[in-house]
């Protein structure tokens, strides 16, 4: 356990340094033929998070990797789902491909479910990865807080009972990665996504905290896997080990 917590915080310390290369950031589309795969970052986060997930793709071919950014101020899950929608239909336009993959990191890929669950987004997704996001909720939202995305994170939420709800026809196959050690998403199994009616894989990571797991070997080695074109078939990124 003493080992889980030095990692986890070596992964904050880390990610505090390269925050601030990720403000104001957006990764932009380049001229490439094949599907994009769009991330999204956590609350109050940035692209920042991704920085060795998206040299581990581009090493692999996969991609262009292009980014979603939305501001803690933004009101509701519901509200940032609906402008990932537009701003993927101006993606699909400008790239010519009729769909494009997700990858989110805690909240962002809890507004990456609820475009493909609620807003039809199925259509336009054909993968959505999941990194220790709070599919069921998370105690440590039921602190006291202003931030209305940050209610919509209690374990009996309205948003967490409509996730519930039953999404017959969606074709989109999930990908849902847990950190065994997550602090930010308790209980930990909560971020392992369950539902009857969508095609997912879930994935416990062994002493993964909730930083750790954007940034561990195995998490993104497996999304690599997922998402490498069939010429880059025998490509493993060089990571280091979390």
């Amino acid at each position: 356990m003493l080992r889980n917590m030095a990692v986890e915080l070596a992964s904050v310390v880390n990610h505090l340094v390269r925050y601030p290369t990720g403000i104001g950031t957006r990764w932009t589309l380049t001229p490439r033929a094949r599907r994009p795969l769009v991330v999204l970052p956590g609350l109050a986060d940035n692209t920042a998070v991704f920085t060795e997930l998206r040299a581990a793709l581009e090493a692999c071919g996969a991609g262009p990797v292009v980014s979603f950014s939305y501001s803690p101020l933004v009101g509701t899950v519901q509200t940032a789902a609906t402008r990932l929608a537009g701003q993927l239909e101006q993606l699909c336009e400008i790239s010519g491909e009729q769909q494009v993959d997700l990858v989110g990191h805690s909240l962002g890929g809890l507004i990456a479910r609820y475009y493909v669950q609620r807003l039809g987004g199925h259509a336009r997704v054909g993968t959505a990865v999941t990194i220790g996001t709070p599919h069921r909720g998370t105690i440590a939202a039921r602190l006291p807080s202003p931030l209305p995305l940050v209610r919509q994170l209690r374990p009996d939420s309205a948003l967490i009972r409509e996730l519930a709800e039953p999404a017959p026809g969606c074709t989109t196959r999930f990908v849902a990665f847990a950190g065994e050690s997550d602090q930010v998403v308790l209980p930990s199994r909560n971020a392992l996504l369950v539902h009857p009616d969508l095609a997912v894989r879930n994935v416990v990571v062994p002493g993964a905290g909730h930083l750790t797991l954007a940034v561990h070997r195995q998490v993104i080695t497996e999304i690599c896997t997922l998402f490498r074109p069939p010429d880059n078939f025998g490509c493993v990124p060089e990571q280091r080990t979390a």
